[in-house]
């Protein structure tokens, strides 16, 4: 597994696009600087690695776009020790970014294979979740809420409420909400039964899995 000086050099290209696209938190921007996106991808998108898309992973998933990361990410609004629930471990490169930027992590994914390999490789790019958990994102993990914020990175159909009840006062919940295209959309937790909603414009995800059994 090799970062090499070239990869570097892309990585701050890559960091140039999304500056220009608009994304302005400078330890954003850091994280993504720092991680070797290349190693989280299929050998053959080694070449494409640091280019502002998204790219196929095992079990028909995607790693994101790293702009989708980033504004994710940005929304977020991460201070140093927060404690941060993930829906949606994938290939672990939203994980990794919320482990640079000083998060205690909790992750949930739902494909057991994906689950599978993230878990393991993760730790081996020093990049050390407090939990990473094979089960439903809808559900989120009561049992270690409250959470400071709640990332999903799969299109949610709904706003699944576990996780609205999950977040503490002040806390925020980032989720794509919708079908076919889903409409980024903030939540701020303002009261027991308060949220402030703000909307930011249509992405593409793959779909939230639920657990049917």
């Amino acid at each position: 597994m090799k970062d090499t000086l070239k990869h570097k050099g892309l990585r701050q290209k890559l960091v140039k696009v999304l500056v220009d696209k608009g994304i302005t938190s400078e330890l954003v921007l850091e994280a993504i600087a720092n991680i070797p996106r290349h190693l989280f991808m299929d050998s053959s998108f080694l070449d494409h690695a640091y280019q502002d898309k998204a790219f196929p992973i095992a079990a028909d998933q995607t790693i994101s776009q790293p702009y989708t990361v980033a504004f994710q990410t940005e929304l977020m609004q991460i201070c140093k020790g927060d404690k941060v629930l993930e829906i949606g471990t994938g290939s672990g490169y939203q994980t990794a970014v919320l482990c640079e930027l000083g998060a205690k992590v909790y992750s949930i994914e739902r494909q057991h294979e994906l689950f599978k390999i993230t878990s393991k490789f993760l730790p081996k790019l020093n990049y050390r979740a407090k939990k990473l958990v094979f089960g439903d994102g809808y559900k989120g993990l009561p049992e270690l809420a409250p959470f400071k914020s709640i990332i999903v990175t799969a299109g949610a159909p709904f706003v699944p409420k576990p996780l609205l009840s999950q977040l503490e006062i002040g806390g925020r919940l980032v989720i794509p909400v919708g079908d076919k295209v889903q409409v980024m959309t903030l939540f701020v937790r303002t009261g027991l039964k308060q949220f402030d909603k703000t909307e930011f414009g249509e992405f593409k995800f793959v779909p939230l899995l639920e657990n049917k059994n």
